[in-house]
């Protein structure tokens, strides 16, 4: 998994092309990367919430009690999972009109690892202070659309030109699926859902 994720960076094409020939019939091993990657946001925000806490202009430092950190820390991460078995079964959906066959499960790895970047800029929350987290966020989404355009026609095996297209159905429902799921995130904490606030300082 960590020879991907560097290799992601490092030289995407190549390594997107590993990725595609990774052995699926190797169970739960092949979801390792999705649950790993998908646990660093969710674990992040448990501790960065508990641990540091957030502070609004001059007012005093804000945390979580860890009850209600873990609460949304976990909701958080299966809603990660199911965001990227939704994308996955897109993305297999999609591949019918460009002649490809992928599996579901290739299609769900693909995700995860098209995410990546994401999944890392969720390290922030350790510290999460809102600037820091915007800034990377947007970075994140950046170089996440970099990878999906740079990997898809090399992960389906399909042209250039039909990646392009293929690549911006999925860059557009996994936009609309981001703003739902942080439009819901704040609706959640607006209402104070199962979040007890304490104040440091």
């Amino acid at each position: 998994m960590i020879a991907h994720v560097t290799g992601l960076f490092l030289h995407t094409a190549k390594e997107w092309e590993a990725i595609r020939d990774t052995d699926e019939s190797i169970g739960y091993k092949y979801y390792l990367p999705t649950l790993i990657l998908a646990l660093i946001p969710a674990a992040s925000t448990y501790i960065g919430t508990t641990k540091i806490g957030w502070t609004v202009s001059k007012n005093p430092t804000v945390v979580l009690t860890e009850s209600s950190a873990f609460i949304m820390s976990a909701l958080m991460y299966f809603a990660i999972l199911v965001g990227l078995g939704v994308m996955g079964a897109f993305v297999k959906w999609m591949s019918r009109t460009y002649d490809s066959s992928p599996s579901l499960s290739r299609c769900i790895v693909f995700a995860a690892y098209t995410a990546t970047p994401i999944f890392f800029a969720g390290f922030t929350m350790l510290y999460p202070a809102p600037v820091l987290i915007m800034l990377v966020g947007v970075g994140a989404i950046f170089y996440t659309i970099y990878f999906l355009y740079s990997g898809i026609s090399i992960f389906m095996r399909i042209p250039e030109a039909e990646g392009f297209m293929f690549a911006s159905s999925i860059l557009t429902v996994g936009m609309v699926m981001l703003v739902s799921l942080i439009t819901i995130t704040v609706l959640i904490l607006s209402l104070g859902f199962g979040s007890i606030y304490l104040f440091k300082g």
